[in-house]
């Protein structure tokens, strides 16, 4: 399975600890296709259904519902946790994606 940044992927996120988001949940992959190619790993930001409008959190719509993309939960995974592809962000989608990361953890 070939992994791409800003795919829209399933992901089994069990075994979490404390407030870390958990569950079987889709995830948008936020490390770059050249480290996806090479690695056993990739770095994703887990999406939720319920959320508080916060500064790191991205609203977009996902099959026709509201949902955030948690900028402040980015976590590197196992390959093996994904579960399946099922779509990727638009371009608005991911040039706001890329505004918080940078508000977030650059300046």
């Amino acid at each position: 399975m070939e992994i791409k940044q800003y795919q829209i992927i399933i992901v089994n996120l069990a075994s979490t600890v404390g407030s870390e988001i958990r569950k079987t949940r889709p995830c948008v992959v936020i490390s770059p296709d050249e480290m996806n190619k090479h690695l056993r790993t990739i770095t994703i930001a887990p999406i939720s259904s319920k959320s508080k409008d916060y500064m790191t959190r991205v609203k977009f719509e996902l099959e026709g519902t509201a949902n955030w993309i948690a900028i402040d939960q980015i976590q590197t995974i196992d390959l093996t946790r994904i579960i399946k592809i099922i779509g990727e962000l638009d371009t608005k989608e991911i040039n706001k994606v890329k505004s918080i990361i940078k508000e977030t953890f650059v300046d």
